[in-house]
């Protein structure tokens, strides 16, 4: 029955076709049978990720599968220990990527708010309260002031009643309802005649005949368009997916090198696959799975620690990609919450900061007095605690806080002007009113539409007393609110009589008191927030569901260039031919429905940015799923938004995305920085024994010597590179293009020059070894892997800023630095003097001319390399950063 025009039909006809009494409602029997056709009226939350499936993703990378691979080869061929030391790598990096994840994904689990709820239904004459889940199409349902709406339903009769729909519809003010039909093609956010599922009550009663229940409801559709948007995997995947595909080329093009040269040497077919296990080994850096598992891991901690709980690992590098900002308004860029922006009096304009401080003249004073009475008297909401919470419609509790803060308590005002009648906000008058007694007579205090209550009124109270209010009085002060509502303000009048009777007509011969103007305000930190993003080269663009002039407004105070002509409102979506230009012209989209946000996410990703959207409510969940981040809000967001997110912003902060962004920026520099410092150590290692076989000398380096390396003397000072903080500089420049590879060619350049330095110190520490000190096997195998170790030690030092100084940067001054290179060579002497490891890796001891050969040979990389970059022109080595 979904997607049924039941706004638009009568209710008489929607009783007849639902086949029930209005005054008796269903019977049992034909509930049970109903129950069986349609099912239960809930919507399956999503059930917890297992340990298996965050297990399972941590084994999804193609490096992964690299080393997994040789691991199978040296398995087979005999090569145990190679073996195990590369299964012992994965384990490892397994290990920190599960403990993450599983910590992200435990804090996010949460049961659904919209589901185990009650209603008061009529069935067979009498009134019952029944779960929720209970519910079933043509139920008669009883709904009031505070209730959440359970399943979606036409309005059959309605008093007053007024609806917050702004977790379904953006919409911020809540909506009034009735039981008038309304037009086909009536967008959802306009459909008065109907409640869905989800929303809640502000106030008023009403019958209602269930028409949708479970995934036949509009939040059901929007469900199952969260489980269709599905996000493709993020930039730091597909870059390090990139660089694996070229190792993968790399290894095999070595392994069928070292074959051809062996069959052509004749060789003993045991060394040919020897020496292919070690260029393998060598070729694929070990450590990078797992030194880029814990930068993830370490920039996920420490966003947490801001408040930004991020779910996967891989989604906190990909908002240093991020190019677009699609916000949603309410929750977000706003409170959430109606305040009183300025009110308006005959011959002033006050802003809640004069009322609130008293700074204005008695006159006035005495004007707002009457005008904040009639707010806190004609209001049938109530306040809770210091007034930040309370019960009933948002606008008449704005108003009650605004008299409040100038020292009018309804309570004490009804000890002194007790009420007696109310009446009730109506829809066809768009006012109310209530009668209070004294003295000897009366005072009736009004609110309403400005409208209908201008239209009532005979005079306006002026600070020298009542004068009556004439049509070019009138025409004023509805150029005064039209004016106030152009700035997306939601306009009240308030009005008050003396009377001696208090049987009199409520609207008749009113006193014009002023106007209210009231908004869902900015959040604090917005506006410098968003700025800090333009500045950082990223647009911000507001996706709602509410009224484009309300929206512009709230552009325009968070520094947004909004104007009406760059407003697009949702009904125009489909006419429009979505080309990036377009779509970046275009800053405000409103009255925008769960379906289109989606088809924008999904525009603007094709047109080639990489997309952060942020919401709070239902409506924003399929969006967040598809997106390339989706950013929900913590506190106020629906559980819905906060399981489609890849984050959640616990202190609901803006600001905090920004943080973030900083963030994933460093991560991506930090990335990038340590797998060039990586790739270029392997290179070293896969030249050394490379060329080693090409011209049939001794291997300068075994197996499990490289292995060994790839794990100390890579692993520890790459992890130190990763955790550099950056600078100011990181949130002054533009974001990265979607396209740009990890490594591009100024890296793979920079990577091979240093790979070649670091050869050829080995290669010269081994011909030292041979002719000078006369060393072979063991001993000269001794040399050059303390020559290649220390070379590779000292070569952290060659990954600083281009820009930076040779001895003071931010590579000299991290202490992780010098922590990992301390660390790093007590792992040598260690694996020199302590017997079974040596043993083991195929070390002597050396004495003093083997020690200073290795420390002059694994130095010199390192002064070549420092001097080649002080005669390289600066921009070309930012280039090649």
């Amino acid at each position: 029955m979904r997607g049924s025009d039941f706004h638009s039909r009568p209710a008489a006809d929607l009783l007849l076709e639902f086949a029930v009494d209005r005054a008796r409602g269903l019977d049992e029997v034909e509930v049970s049978r109903r129950m069986a056709q349609y099912g239960p009226n809930r919507l399956e939350a999503q059930g917890k990720v297992s340990a298996l499936n965050i297990l399972l993703h941590q084994l999804a990378s193609p490096v992964t599968y690299l080393l997994a691979a040789a691991a199978g080869i040296g398995l087979a061929f005999g090569q145990h220990l190679e073996a195990l030391a590369i299964l012992a790598v994965l384990l490892t990096n397994t290990l920190i990527g599960f403990v993450a994840e599983t910590k992200a994904t435990r804090s996010m689990q949460a049961l659904r708010s919209l589901g185990h709820r009650s209603a008061r239904v009529l069935r067979e004459g009498g009134q019952h309260i029944i779960p929720a889940e209970q519910l079933v199409p043509g139920d008669i349902v009883l709904v009031e002031g505070g209730d959440v709406i359970s399943a979606d339903m036409r309005i059959l009769s309605a008093s007053r009643l007024v609806v917050d729909e702004s977790t379904l519809t953006g919409e911020s003010e809540p909506v009034e309802k009735s039981a008038d039909t309304v037009a086909a093609d009536a967008r959802l956010a306009d459909r008065a005649s109907m409640l869905y599922k989800g929303t809640a009550v502000s106030r008023g009663t009403a019958t209602c005949l269930i028409v949708g229940t479970g995934f036949d409801t509009e939040l059901g559709r929007i469900s199952q368009l969260v489980a269709e948007a599905r996000s493709s995997r993020s930039p730091l995947e597909k870059r390090l997916a990139e660089v694996a595909g070229h190792l993968v080329w790399l290894t095999l093009g070595l392994a069928t090198l070292i074959v051809l040269a062996g069959l052509l040497r004749n060789a003993d077919p045991f060394l040919i696959v020897t020496t292919g296990i070690a260029l393998a080994i060598a070729a694929i850096p070990e450590g990078l799975p797992v030194v880029a598992t814990l930068a993830l891991a370490q920039g996920m901690w420490r966003m947490a620690r801001q408040d930004a709980l991020v779910r996967q690992l891989s989604a906190v590098e990909t908002f240093g990609s991020t190019t677009l900002i699609l916000t949603d308004k309410t929750g977000t860029l706003t409170e959430n919450r109606m305040e009183v922006v300025t009110l308006c009096l005959p011959a002033a304009e006050l802003t809640p900061g004069q009322f609130v401080s008293g700074t204005v003249d008695g006159a006035v004073t005495t004007q707002l007095e009457g005008l904040l009475q009639v707010a806190a008297l004609c209001n049938s909401s109530s306040l809770e605690g210091n007034g930040d919470a309370g019960i009933g419609d948002p606008m008449e509790l704005a108003l009650l806080r605004a008299a409040a803060s100038s020292g009018f308590d309804r309570s004490e005002l009804s000890e002194r002007l007790p009420p007696l009648y109310e009446h009730a906000f109506d829809t066809a008058t768009r006012m109310m009113a209530s009668v209070h007694g004294a003295g000897d007579g009366f005072l009736y205090a009004v609110k309403g539409a400005p409208e209908a209550v201008l239209s009532h009124c005979t005079k306006v109270r002026f600070p020298d007393g009542d004068v009556p209010l004439d049509e070019n009085g009138v025409t004023e002060w509805r150029e005064l609110v039209s004016r106030l509502a152009g700035e997306g303000l939601r306009v009240l009048a308030l009005a008050s009589k003396a009377a001696a009777s208090d049987s009199e007509e409520p609207y008749d011969n009113l006193v014009l008191l002023g106007v209210a103007g009231l908004r869902d305000p900015a959040r604090a930190g917005v506006a410098e927030a968003i700025a800090a993003c333009r500045q950082a080269g990223i647009n911000v663009a507001i996706v709602t569901g509410d009224h484009a002039v309300t929206a512009l407004a709230i552009g325009r105070q968070v520094g947004l260039p909004v104007d009406r002509a760059k407003a697009l409102e949702g009904h125009n979506l489909a006419r429009i031919d979505f080309d990036g230009a377009s779509l970046k012209a275009t800053t405000v989209f409103a009255r925008v429905n769960p379906d289109e946000k989606l088809a924008l996410v999904r525009a603007f990703q094709e047109a080639g940015e990489v997309v952060a959207m942020t919401g709070d409510g239902v409506n924003d969940a399929p969006a967040l799923r598809q997106a390339d981040i989706g950013v929900a809000m913590g506190k106020r967001g629906t559980d819905v938004a906060r399981e489609a997110a890849d984050m959640v912003l616990l202190d609901d902060s803006f600001q905090t995305i920004v943080v973030a962004i900083r963030e994933g920026r460093v991560i991506f520099e930090n990335i990038r920085r340590f797998v060039s410092y990586l790739l270029s150590c392997n290179l070293s290692e896969v030249l050394v024994v490379g060329l080693a076989v090409l011209l049939a000398l001794p291997l300068p380096i075994l197996p499990l010597q490289i292995l060994f390396l790839n794990l100390v003397t890579d692993v520890f000072p790459a992890f130190a590179l990763a955790t550099a903080q950056g600078d100011a500089s990181v949130m002054r420049r533009p974001p990265r293009p979607s396209a740009e590879p990890l490594l591009g060619l100024p890296q793979w350049r920079r990577i091979v020059l240093h790979g070649l330095a670091l050869t050829g110190a080995t290669f010269a520490a081994m011909t030292i070894a041979e002719g000078l000190l006369g060393l072979h096997g063991a001993a000269m195998v001794t040399v050059t892997f303390l020559t290649l170790a220390f070379s590779q030690l000292w070569h952290v030092f060659n990954m600083r800023h281009p820009d930076a100084g040779i001895l003071r940067n931010e590579i000299s001054r991290n202490p992780w630095v010098w922590s990992a290179i301390g660390l790093c060579s007590l792992l040598i002497l260690a694996a020199l003097y302590q017997p079974q490891l040596s043993a083991l890796l195929g070390l002597v001891r050396p004495d003093g001319a083997m020690w200073l050969t290795a420390l002059s040979a694994s130095l010199a990389p390192l002064l070549v390399i420092q001097c080649a970059s002080l005669l390289t022109c600066p921009g070309e080595e930012e280039r090649a950063r």
